[in-house]
Protein backbone atom coordinates (compact mmCIF):
# COMPACT_ATOMS: atom_id res chain seq x y z
CA UNK A 1 0.00 0.00 0.00
CA UNK A 2 2.76 2.31 0.77
CA UNK A 3 5.79 2.94 -1.14
CA UNK A 4 7.38 5.38 0.46
CA UNK A 5 7.45 8.10 2.94
CA UNK A 6 9.45 11.27 2.88
CA UNK A 7 10.31 13.14 6.44
CA UNK A 8 11.03 17.18 5.71
CA UNK A 9 14.24 17.89 7.07
CA UNK A 10 15.95 21.70 7.22
CA UNK A 11 19.99 20.02 8.22
CA UNK A 12 20.95 16.90 6.44
CA UNK A 13 24.05 16.04 8.81
CA UNK A 14 21.68 16.92 11.99
CA UNK A 15 18.93 15.10 10.53
CA UNK A 16 21.25 11.94 9.22
CA UNK A 17 22.59 11.77 12.60
CA UNK A 18 19.60 11.61 14.50
CA UNK A 19 17.49 9.28 12.57
CA UNK A 20 20.55 7.22 12.29
CA UNK A 21 20.55 6.45 16.04
CA UNK A 22 16.74 5.72 16.27
CA UNK A 23 15.68 3.66 13.23
CA UNK A 24 17.83 1.03 13.86
CA UNK A 25 16.49 0.21 17.35
CA UNK A 26 13.38 -0.28 15.15
CA UNK A 27 15.43 -2.97 12.93
CA UNK A 28 15.29 -0.61 9.73
CA UNK A 29 19.04 -0.73 8.03
CA UNK A 30 20.39 2.29 5.73
CA UNK A 31 19.58 1.74 2.22
CA UNK A 32 21.39 4.90 0.99
CA UNK A 33 22.80 8.37 1.67
CA UNK A 34 23.27 10.57 -0.84
CA UNK A 35 24.42 13.99 1.46
CA UNK A 36 25.51 15.93 -1.86
CA UNK A 37 21.74 15.36 -2.78
CA UNK A 38 20.16 15.91 0.84
CA UNK A 39 18.29 12.73 1.54
CA UNK A 40 18.48 9.35 2.61
CA UNK A 41 16.41 6.17 3.32
CA UNK A 42 16.29 3.49 5.55
CA UNK A 43 14.50 0.42 5.21
CA UNK A 44 13.57 -3.78 6.64
CA UNK A 45 15.87 -5.92 5.65
CA UNK A 46 12.93 -7.89 5.19
CA UNK A 47 11.25 -6.11 2.29
CA UNK A 48 12.49 -3.70 -0.48
CA UNK A 49 9.76 -1.22 0.80
CA UNK A 50 8.06 0.88 1.94
CA UNK A 51 11.54 3.16 2.24
CA UNK A 52 11.27 5.59 4.86
CA UNK A 53 13.04 8.96 3.42
CA UNK A 54 14.64 11.64 5.25
CA UNK A 55 15.00 14.94 2.65
CA UNK A 56 15.48 18.78 2.28
CA UNK A 57 12.38 19.60 0.35
CA UNK A 58 13.08 19.27 -2.86
CA UNK A 59 11.53 22.77 -4.03
CA UNK A 60 14.61 24.38 -2.50
CA UNK A 61 12.28 26.43 0.21
CA UNK A 62 12.47 26.29 3.92
CA UNK A 63 10.99 22.90 5.43
CA UNK A 64 7.99 23.45 7.91
CA UNK A 65 6.56 20.69 10.51
CA UNK A 66 2.93 20.20 9.55
CA UNK A 67 0.17 20.62 12.19
CA UNK A 68 -1.96 17.18 12.48
CA UNK A 69 0.55 15.27 10.70
CA UNK A 70 2.59 12.41 12.60
CA UNK A 71 3.91 9.36 11.32
CA UNK A 72 3.73 6.28 13.15
CA UNK A 73 5.87 3.89 13.16
CA UNK A 74 5.35 0.02 14.18
CA UNK A 75 7.11 -2.24 16.70
CA UNK A 76 7.39 -5.61 17.35
CA UNK A 77 7.35 -5.35 20.94
CA UNK A 78 7.00 -2.56 24.23
CA UNK A 79 10.51 -2.95 24.36
CA UNK A 80 11.21 -1.46 21.48
CA UNK A 81 8.86 1.10 21.81
CA UNK A 82 10.88 2.19 24.78
CA UNK A 83 13.98 1.44 23.12
CA UNK A 84 13.01 4.18 20.17
CA UNK A 85 11.78 6.74 22.54
CA UNK A 86 15.16 6.37 24.30
CA UNK A 87 17.26 6.57 21.24
CA UNK A 88 15.06 9.57 19.91
CA UNK A 89 15.61 11.60 23.58
CA UNK A 90 19.05 11.03 23.35
CA UNK A 91 19.70 11.89 19.84
CA UNK A 92 18.04 15.42 20.81
CA UNK A 93 14.08 14.85 20.46
CA UNK A 94 11.50 16.74 22.10
CA UNK A 95 9.00 14.09 24.10
CA UNK A 96 5.45 14.31 22.93
CA UNK A 97 4.02 11.51 25.37
CA UNK A 98 6.80 9.10 27.18
CA UNK A 99 6.05 5.00 26.63
CA UNK A 100 2.60 3.78 28.05
CA UNK A 101 -0.21 2.18 27.61
CA UNK A 102 -3.19 3.89 25.89
CA UNK A 103 -6.32 2.52 26.68
CA UNK A 104 -8.15 5.10 24.57
CA UNK A 105 -6.94 3.62 21.63
CA UNK A 106 -7.40 -0.35 22.22
CA UNK A 107 -6.60 -1.76 25.44
CA UNK A 108 -3.01 -2.98 23.86
CA UNK A 109 -1.93 0.07 22.41
CA UNK A 110 1.47 0.93 23.70
CA UNK A 111 3.06 3.62 21.98
CA UNK A 112 5.60 6.60 22.73
CA UNK A 113 5.31 10.22 20.95
CA UNK A 114 8.13 12.46 19.98
CA UNK A 115 9.29 15.57 17.68
CA UNK A 116 12.62 15.08 15.76
CA UNK A 117 14.57 17.79 15.64
CA UNK A 118 12.97 19.81 12.88
CA UNK A 119 9.70 19.37 15.12
CA UNK A 120 8.63 16.38 12.97
CA UNK A 121 5.96 14.47 14.89
CA UNK A 122 6.75 10.28 15.32
CA UNK A 123 4.88 8.01 17.12
CA UNK A 124 6.32 4.44 17.02
CA UNK A 125 3.33 1.89 18.43
CA UNK A 126 3.06 -1.55 19.30
CA UNK A 127 -0.63 -2.95 19.08
CA UNK A 128 0.49 -6.33 20.56
CA UNK A 129 -0.52 -8.13 23.88
CA UNK A 130 1.67 -8.99 26.71
CA UNK A 131 2.15 -12.42 26.20
CA UNK A 132 1.08 -14.60 29.63
CA UNK A 133 3.54 -16.95 30.99
CA UNK A 134 2.42 -20.85 30.39
CA UNK A 135 0.52 -22.59 32.96
CA UNK A 136 2.69 -25.87 31.40
CA UNK A 137 5.88 -24.46 32.23
CA UNK A 138 5.18 -23.22 35.64
CA UNK A 139 5.99 -26.11 38.35
CA UNK A 140 3.70 -27.69 40.11
CA UNK A 141 3.97 -27.79 44.10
Amino acid sequence: MISHINIGITDFDRAYAFYSAVLPELGLVLKFSEPEKLWAGWISPQAPRPLLLIAQPFDGRQHQAGNGQMLALQADSRDVVDRVYAAAMSAGATSEGAPGLRPHYHPNYYGAYFRDLDGNKLCVVCHKAVAKPSSENTPSA
